[in-house]
């Protein structure tokens, strides 16, 4: 059952803050991207690594050959970057927990 607004047993604190938040949600990792901080670097990087992939399309397509390599090398670098702080930061949550990387609950 989900804690309502007024429920007397929810607590407000921000000392009692647990993650994950098991009152509201059923799976054991919701949010767990956009709540946990440290995996904000590597969203960030990945959105900028699909941002160059497109200006490297845009900048071939207009045949500007250097600077389509040069969005190219930065796209690549930006994805692969920003996926590995993601992928790092969720074994180290893993790891807390105790259960490896690949545990089939919650996602």
């Amino acid at each position: 059952m989900v804690a309502g607004h007024d429920d007397p047993n929810q607590s407000n604190s921000p000392s009692e803050h647990r993650f994950p938040d098991d009152a509201r949600t059923t799976r054991s990792h919701a949010g767990e991207s956009i709540e946990d901080r440290r995996n904000w670097p590597g969203i960030i990087l990945a959105a900028v690594g699909i941002v160059m992939v497109g200006l490297t399309l845009t900048a071939a397509g207009y045949g500007f050959a250097g600077w389509a390599v040069i969005a190219g090398i930065a796209g690549v670098i930006c994805l692969i970057a920003g996926g590995l702080i993601v992928v790092a930061e969720h074994r180290r949550i893993k790891a807390e927990e105790g259960v490896p990387l690949r545990e089939p609950r919650g996602h």
